[in-house]
């Protein structure tokens, strides 16, 4: 779907609206600073958002007790870092006119992790015993249920405390790509990680989300926002990141080199961020199919309600476009 600009460029700057003069813009992310933020880090560490766009750009931490979302809802930040597309839905449900006009993560960084040799495959898991928080089991296991015929029986609460996992080789567990395999590997051993995108878990993740007045209003600043953020991420992943990596360790002093580094390589190797058809249309794509057949198997598994008019929850206007393609060739 797209929305329709209510002017263009062109008559912004015969109404002399000069788009690359400095403004402030703030983004707000959905959690603590980390290596899966780095495209907008880059985008900040190098320059891109102000010399592209005439922008200076805050990003905004979230993390516990930070209402970011509620913040851009009472616009009183410029752009969001959305997490799933269940989050857009939700916000369709409640009345909420926000949008997402890009998705940077072309895969869900949701994972299950299992000890080797107790669950070699994705089937080999409905033998285990399976930690899920209550999110995870109001959502994609939901999904896991249906599609797979994993059962309610053999959840059990997951607590953020993986001790229960490691004493335990017949349970399996959620967890984030790079945030509990690194541990656990570090630690203890390696652990087998099943992607649930790879499972067929179609959700797009780490969006950028906007109100509809903005793109209503400010067309061209939400692409060039989109643009200049698609451009980090080329940069962040193929380039020289060391500028935006020491950007985010001192946002988020826990974040350490290895971690980035490691979580980097991961986004790379699982094509967290450019895969699919992120290869044709450049990073940040999304399509009406895809997101209709998300929704579609969420109503089948019982997680949105049927009826929904899910086509509000985004706009394509903004993102297949290319941009940023040419950095990934040229390093």
């Amino acid at each position: 779907m797209t929305f329709k600009n209510s002017f263009s460029l062109a008559a912004a700057l015969v109404l002399g609206v000069n788009i690359a003069q400095a403004e402030t813009v703030v983004f707000g992310s959905n959690w603590l600073a980390q290596a899966e933020h780095g495209g907008f880090y880059q985008s900040v560490a190098d320059g891109t958002y102000k010399n592209d766009c005439g922008f200076d750009v805050e990003i905004r931490q979230g993390g516990p007790q930070v209402a970011n979302r509620q913040l851009l809802f009472a616009n009183k930040i410029d752009f969001h870092m959305g997490g799933s597309l269940l989050e857009a839905f939700n916000a369709v449900q409640e009345g909420i006119p926000v949008v997402n006009v890009a998705a940077m993560f072309q895969k869900d960084p949701q994972v299950i992790i299992a000890h080797p040799g107790e669950a070699d495959t994705w089937e080999e898991l409905k033998d285990l015993t399976l930690l899920i928080g209550d999110n995870g089991y109001q959502s994609y296991y939901q999904w896991m249920i249906k599609a797979y015929g994993f059962t309610p029986e053999q959840r059990e609460p997951y607590t953020f405390n993986p001790a229960p996992f490691i004493a335990d080789k017949r349970k399996g567990m959620q967890g984030y790509l790079s945030s509990e395999p690194y541990l656990i590997k570090k630690d203890h051993f390696e652990p087998n990680v099943f992607l649930i995108a790879d499972a067929g878990y179609s959700s797009y993740s780490t969006t950028i989300e906007t109100m509809a007045d903005t793109i209503a209003q400010e067309p061209e600043k939400v692409q060039c926002f989109v643009d200049a953020s698609i451009k980090g991420w080329y940069n962040y992943l193929y380039g020289d990141s060391a500028a935006a990596d020491q950007l985010i360790m001192t946002d988020n002093p826990e974040m350490t080199a290895d971690k980035i580094a490691y979580a980097k390589e991961k986004m790379k190797e699982y094509g967290i961020v450019d895969s699919g058809d992120s290869l044709e249309k450049g990073i940040g794509v999304m399509t009406d199919e895809r997101i209709k057949g998300f929704y579609d198997v969420m109503v089948e598994s019982g997680v949105v309600s049927d009826g929904l008019d899910w086509q509000i929850s985004f706009t394509t206007e903004f993102v297949g476009k290319g941009i940023g393609m040419d950095i990934k060739q040229t390093n």
